[in-house]
């Protein structure tokens, strides 16, 4: 069999989308991609965005190839499954465009949460709900109807959705080799606003053993789970190789589990920085001092709310106070020698306008950065979402995730990454159902 991947050359213009628009490896078509040819099959990688190749080329390299799957993701990379653009824009006119006999699979988390809504818009034979890389690859030998998480269109019209969702051992995850992959062609440094060098994304582990009631992770990648530490360090070494000498770590939440500082300890042995997102509750001045000579040095805390209550009201889980949490900013910043020291807030009813500014001043003063506190999106699929619709997510899910979304915004309110003047769903998917037609 022969399993094409591609991830598109995404476009975000009119889009709420409030994650990086920079090309970010997709580890998820990298993992898939591998395990088939461990399998005996054959792959054909191609990622528009990080070669910046136009449709037409795209087009062309899968029609040379002739696959038998055609895989498209509806998020650009793993990293932002959890925040994704809500539409379905950039999938719907990839499906639409890459004229080939292969079966049509779209994977990602609008598949996860909507299985329905995407098998309609996109036109894909296929979705997958959740984790796909053993489940692509059980596709080629397996009746779909026993294979976790996929969703498809019976013989007569009727559409089979799968109660369950896919998940993968990660210890099935053998280091990528990344010989299928343009590593010279990706310069990003994820989350780095400094200096120069060549970045690279890798995953330790995935899933969260919290549950914080605004996170977009329970149909996918949400038991938490690491990957054997050697798999990492020999992915580190194929791109230290190669030039690269920055990581970041799109891990949900790094810093949990037993192994993370074996992982650490190994870095420091190695010519690369990193980043990640995670808790400063994980974190002490120890921890901190080991995260200084691995070379962090970008360090993004989700803090959400300034105090406990409002911590508490976002089901945080969070058993440290504010003054611990400031103290330990500071140190990460002033004495682990992190030069980026983030901290991210939510809004919540929770924390006074002027209490914010006092706690933002206090900490910027020590040169760690925090964020103005933004609004929520419901992603459907979220405990935000049924909670703030009552229902669980149905054909209007993202669309009506979308208006409350919108709502909540006035002219000028939008991020510095977000699109100014933001477009209805319909607007944005209405140019490719026209050209569908």
């Amino acid at each position: 069999m022969k399993f094409a991947f591609v991830n598109p050359n995404w476009s975000f213009t009119g889009s709420t989308y409030f994650g990086c628009r920079d090309p970010h490896y997709p580890l998820e078509l990298l993992f898939a991609a591998q395990k088939v040819e461990a399998a005996g099959h054959k792959s054909l990688l191609v990622d528009a965005q990080n070669e910046n190749l136009k449709l037409e080329m795209v087009r062309e390299l899968v029609a040379a190839f002739d696959p038998d799957f055609l895989v498209i993701p509806s998020a650009p990379s793993y990293l932002f499954w959890r925040c994704p653009p809500p539409e379905l824009r950039v999938p719907m006119e990839y499906f639409r465009s890459l004229e080939t006999r292969a079966i049509k699979v779209c994977i990602g988390p609008h598949a996860s949460a909507t299985p329905t809504t995407v098998l309609q818009k996109t036109g894909a034979d296929i979705v997958i709900k959740g984790e796909p890389e053993q489940a692509i690859l059980d596709l080629a030998s397996q009746p779909w109807d026993q294979i976790d998480g996929i969703c498809y269109r019976e013989s007569d019209g009727a559409l089979h959705i799968s109660a369950t969702l896919a998940t993968v051992d990660m210890k099935t995850l053998d280091a990528l080799d990344f010989k299928n992959y343009n590593v010279e062609a990706h310069a990003h440094r994820h989350h780095v606003f400094f200096g120069e060098g060549r970045g690279a994304e890798l995953e330790f582990a995935r899933g969260c053993p919290w549950n914080c009631y605004f996170c977009n992770k329970q149909l996918f990648r949400n038991k938490f789970r690491e990957r054997p530490v050697n798999a990492v360090l020999a992915e580190i070494d194929a791109l230290i190789a190669r030039g690269v000498n920055y990581i970041y770590f799109i891990d949900e939440i790094f810093g949990v589990g037993k192994n993370v500082r074996i992982l650490l300890e190994e870095i420091t042995n190695r010519n690369i920085s990193i980043g990640f997102q995670t808790r400063i509750d994980l974190w002490d001045e120890e921890s901190l001092d080991l995260l200084g000579r691995a070379r962090c040095i970008s360090m993004e805390c989700g803090i959400e709310s300034i105090t406990e209550a409002g911590r508490e009201e976002l089901n945080k889980n969070c058993r440290m106070t504010t003054e611990r949490i400031t103290e330990l900013l500071i140190y990460a910043k002033e004495r682990a020698c992190i030069p980026w020291v983030q901290g991210n807030l939510i809004l919540t009813d929770k924390d006074d306008k002027n209490e914010i500014a006092r706690w933002q001043e206090n900490l910027k003063s020590h040169g760690v950065w925090v964020s103005e506190p933004v609004p929520m999106f419901p992603f459907p699929g979220s405990p935000l979402y049924e909670q703030t619709f009552g229902n669980l997510p149905d054909d209007e899910a993202w669309e009506r995730a979308h208006r409350h979304y919108m709502s909540l915004f006035h002219e000028g309110d939008w991020s510095d990454i977000q699109d100014q003047r933001p477009l209805s769903i319909a607007e944005l998917e209405s140019t490719q159902e026209k050209a569908a037609r």
